[in-house]
């Protein structure tokens, strides 16, 4: 018997709604929100109030995409945190009214566990390209930066994270100064492919274990900045390919560092990328070169399910489906949290 998920996304800034038919994505549809660029980064007040005004026309376009009614879901899954208080409020109170409107079940889902499980979502029913357990995984975006173990879809083990910044922060605020807007990251990545990798050295972290740290690095580059622009005041502009390419390698070398260290002292070869960053064109070649080095099978999600989406929150909730896991109607939306 099939299994039909609505799943919806509210975290930040990004309302997505998404149905997913025993594993297979029918529709994936998200509503972004301009509005920030303005302010260099997001506004919570602002993200949930777009969200109030966006979630109703994505939830029914995603279901029209699909070519299904409200009548044939099977559950409703939500992400219930990590994120934005108030962004979450709205998706979380959308998925209780839904679900008490259909009678059908509830399924909160945890937005970490959700860009692991991107890697199972089929794009056609045929798929079978999917990693296998047990396998690592980085999962790096603009709040969070962790290597995680991957025993099941539901069982899951930190085994590093970052200590201060993520690494998708510290490409944002680098780029802030630097003023090339926001987000920064994809703006960082376009002109590092211009640029050279080797024209300046940032600090790289000394942290034991599989932990990250990314505020040295912030710093190595603001005072870069601060020494050149006292010899030149044009610096950026003259420099700003190389500033993005020397920028890139470093927190790529950091990131892949430790993953390559957890990797060989846990004795894993499956690896697999997820988050926002993992967009990142360095970020990926950096994996095809340790694919073939250290002979890793490595799992690189489509651009499609890098960033916050609905369809990695509906095959969560599938996963939990399948497992009868669901949440009751006290269920309240969490801002921080771990795997």
């Amino acid at each position: 018997m099939s299994v039909t998920i609505l799943g919806i996304e509210s975290s930040c800034d990004d309302t997505s709604a998404a149905v997913i038919r025993d594993g297979v994505v029918l529709s994936n549809i998200i509503a972004a929100q301009a509005v920030h660029e303005a302010y260099g980064g997001v506004v919570p007040e602002l993200a949930s109030r777009a969200h109030q005004q966006h979630i109703v026309p994505v939830v029914d376009r995603a279901l029209k995409e699909a070519g299904i009614g409200k009548g044939a879901l099977d559950a409703v899954a939500f992400t219930r945190g990590p994120g934005l208080m108030g962004s979450l409020l709205v998706g979380t109170s959308f998925a209780k009214g839904l679900s008490a409107a259909l009678g059908i079940p509830m399924i909160d889902v945890n937005h970490l566990q959700a860009h692991v499980l991107a890697h199972f979502i089929k794009q056609a029913p045929e798929a079978t390209r999917q990693p296998s357990f047990p396998f690592l995984c980085l999962l790096v975006s603009g709040g969070n930066s962790q290597i995680i173990r991957v025993d099941g879809y539901r069982d899951m083990t930190v085994v590093g994270q970052t200590i201060d910044d993520a690494a998708g922060e510290a490409f944002d605020k680098c780029a802030k100064v630097m003023g090339l807007g926001y987000p920064g990251g994809p703006l960082v990545n376009r002109l590092a492919n211009e640029g050279n990798p080797k024209a300046f050295t940032f600090s790289k972290p000394h942290i034991p274990g599989y932990n990250y740290s990314f505020s040295g690095l912030k710093t190595s580059f603001l005072y870069t900045l601060r020494d050149r622009l006292k010899e030149d005041p044009g610096f950026i502009e003259k420099n700003k390919a190389d500033l993005c390419a020397s920028l890139q390698a470093t927190v790529v070398d950091i990131l892949m560092d430790k993953l390559r260290k957890a990797a060989k002292e846990l004795k894993i070869k499956e690896v697999a990328l997820a988050g926002g960053v993992s967009a990142n064109t360095g970020l990926r070649e950096a994996f095809d070169e340790h694919a073939k080095r250290y002979g890793w099978n490595i799992h690189i999600p489509p651009f499609a399910f890098t960033t916050d989406n609905a369809a990695m929150v509906a095959i969560c909730g599938y996963y939990k489906y399948l497992d009868g896991a669901f949440c009751t109607m006290d269920a309240v939306p969490f801002s921080r949290a771990v795997i």
